[in-house]
């Protein structure tokens, strides 16, 4: 068999040096937009596979449908790049890739079904590594400690047992900052990267984080150098992450044992929103249920994703089973609004108005918002959709716009029930 020798600096390239020979037990990464922390991630989960026979690797999101754009993606790029196709398998159902010469696997999983996180079972070598991408998304540490107990069991010489965790840290008050950033430990490497360690990004690129630096400077210390955001003056502080499930008030009263968790949902009303967004912003559909009765909006369900024409969004919408909803729109797209109906999807345009964004908010402000954990979008704008300054630091009343594209989704879905910020029964 013909060899190739490939240089691996070169592949891997530069500013990783300390994480990519560090065996301590946590190794986390915070970073900013395109500081390769997630491919260099993947190039070091699929060389050291192949260094170390009885390695076998676990990849987690906090939801799983989430995994195969992103991670797994990841991993059959770095794959490509160490020119090591024929040595590795990959499938999409189970979500797998397997190292062909020894039988070694990487294991995909979610946050939202735990116990086949818990259940874990190898067939060559040990279950010692763990990536944990987007790990903002976990906004519960007992969470994280469940994740962490799962790697557990001695491992043969020559190995070791480790954690690495990667995100963009939007949030001062994360869990993340205490457990891994605040003190020293010395089964801890905390690093901070950010777009100038990637010798690859081409001037455009570049430019990019040069216009979000004069433009958007909140936005640019977090996505652009790594640094944390600071949240203060949170547009809706009166939410809570929670699972449930919506069932009938029939099946309700016929449940035996604890009732926790579950929504009666007859005299509940659909809202849907959509948010349109192509190259730089994303498209993003809200999903929620409102309990008008009692002031509670369930968030149940999302899409948030750029680069979507008009028909994948509708392909989109039908594939999550809401083609029959009738979902308000951002009216400033009329075109997109009457393709998405040509393809036979119920979409009209928000009234929108005088004074309609700071109305909206302010009858949402009223409500209780329950969010499904699946729905990490919106949890993320969320807890980040702020109100803004002025040049001497005095709140305004509006709100920043960043981290706003569901915030939208869910007024436009809303905006029937909110007339002139009453509440319309």
């Amino acid at each position: 068999m013909k060899k190739e020798y490939i240089n691996l600096p070169d592949v891997v390239g530069k500013g990783y040096k300390t994480f990519w020979n560090s065996q301590h037990r946590y190794r986390v990464v915070k970073g900013s937009r395109a500081s390769k922390k997630s491919k260099t991630t993947a190039l070091w989960i699929i060389y050291n596979m192949m260094k170390h026979p009885d390695a076998n690797t676990v990849v987690v999101r906090k939801v799983f449908r989430t995994l195969k754009d992103s991670c797994y993606a990841e991993l059959k790029w770095a794959v490509h790049r160490l020119h090591v196709d024929h040595l590795w398998k990959w499938t999409e159902s189970p979500l797998e890739l397997t190292y062909k010469p020894t039988g070694q696997k990487i294991y995909f999983r979610g946050l939202d079904d735990s116990l086949k996180i818990a259940s874990i079972t190898v067939d060559v070598g040990n279950l010692c590594w763990m990536w944990i991408e987007e790990a903002y998304e976990i906004m519960n540490k007992d969470d994280f400690d469940l994740l962490d107990e799962s790697i557990r069991g001695e491992v043969p010489d020559g190995l070791w047992k480790q954690i690495t965790l990667t995100f963009n840290p939007w949030n001062e008050k994360h869990w993340l900052k205490s457990r891994f950033f605040d003190h020293e430990d010395t089964d801890i490497l905390a690093l901070t990267t950010d777009y100038r360690c990637n010798e690859w990004l081409d001037e455009s690129d570049l430019k990019l984080f040069e216009k979000m630096k004069v433009n958007n400077p909140r936005r640019y210390k977090v996505a652009g150098i790594g640094g944390w955001g600071i949240v203060e003056g949170l547009v809706y502080e009166n939410w809570k992450e929670e699972q449930f499930q919506f069932i009938t008030k029939k099946e309700y009263d016929d449940l035996i044992g604890d009732k926790t968790g579950y929504v009666v949902s007859d005299d509940l009303k659909p809202a849907f929103g959509l948010d349109f967004g192509y190259t730089n912003d994303p498209s993003a559909l809200f999903c929620g249920q409102l309990d008008l009765k009692n002031k509670k909006l369930y968030v149940f369900d999302e899409f948030y994703e750029k680069g979507l024409s008009n028909k994948r969004i509708a392909q989109k919408i039908t594939d999550m089973g809401y083609a029959k909803e009738r979902i308000t729109a951002d009216s400033a797209e009329p075109k997109s609004i009457d393709e998405l109906c040509s393809l036979h999807l119920h979409v009209t345009g928000a009234k929108k108005g005088k004074d309609s964004i700071n109305n909206g908010i302010q009858w949402i402000q009223d409500l209780e918002i329950v969010v499904h954990p699946r729905c990490v979008n919106f949890l993320t704008e969320i807890s980040n959709y702020m109100w803004n300054n002025d040049k001497f630091g005095k709140r305004l009343n509006v709100p920043v716009d960043d981290f706003n594209h569901l915030m939208d989704a869910m007024r436009y879905a809303l905006e029937k029930w909110i007339r002139g910020n009453t509440w319309v029964y």
